[in-house]
């Protein structure tokens, strides 16, 4: 069961932060990105996210990420298949795998957001829908509260334990005082002058004499 509950919880804590890396660069210059289009299948499938950063030596062979990255504008990733040198830039030649011809036209240096370092199947389909409202109510708000509910709830029942520890519940007085005592019969009192009080009158010695 807490296998269960800790896989689940990673993975939410996982899914939020592969979603936050699509909108923001994550440290250490890496980015995250979608790929929309089947151009370099069979190495990279359609809706794959892919973990990009830049370099300082891009060389033929290399998959790369380039273009903008806008409302309006995907970025494109595929292989570079030739380099060429012109007045001490470099412009790259790129192709995708399942495409018969290269790109129409060679990207530069500046136009490259990084080099494919690792690429995941699918999820990107995952982090597409997360990024809307429903899929991220869904995806990431919902199980992140069920989390969060579950451990206030621990935390509730530990504290209320703790204190039923400390201040246990106190006995009452008729408890510590045990049971009252019974009174004694009244006939079997004596009175000061030696007879009982629920006795009839004794004859004295002197009247029996008499």
């Amino acid at each position: 069961m807490k296998i269960g509950y800790y896989a689940f919880f990673t993975a939410v804590i996982g899914l939020g932060i592969l979603l936050l890396a699509t909108l923001v660069p994550v440290p250490g210059n890496y980015e995250v990105k979608i790929v929309q289009s089947g151009s370099m299948e069979p190495a990279i499938q359609t809706g794959s996210v892919v973990i990009v950063r830049p370099t300082d030596d891009y060389a033929v062979d290399d998959v790369i990420t380039y273009g903008p990255d806008t409302a309006d504008q995907v970025p494109t990733t595929h292989r570079i298949i030739d380099m060429q040198t012109d007045g001490g830039e470099t412009t790259y030649t790129t192709k995708g795998d399942a495409n018969d011809s290269p790109d129409p036209r060679a990207v530069t240096e500046r136009e490259i957001v990084g080099k494919v370092l690792l690429s995941i199947p699918y999820l990107g389909f995952v982090l597409d829908f997360a990024r809307q409202p429903m899929g991220f109510a869904l995806l990431v708000g919902l199980p992140a509260a069920i989390v969060i509910i579950d451990e206030l709830v621990v935390i509730y029942q530990e504290v209320k334990g703790k204190r039923r520890e400390e201040d246990p519940t106190p006995t009452s007085p008729d408890e510590e005082s045990g049971p009252a005592p019974t009174s004694s019969d009244d006939s079997g009192t004596v009175d000061k002058d030696g007879t009982g009080e629920g006795a009839g009158p004794v004859e004295s010695e002197k009247n029996k004499e008499k």
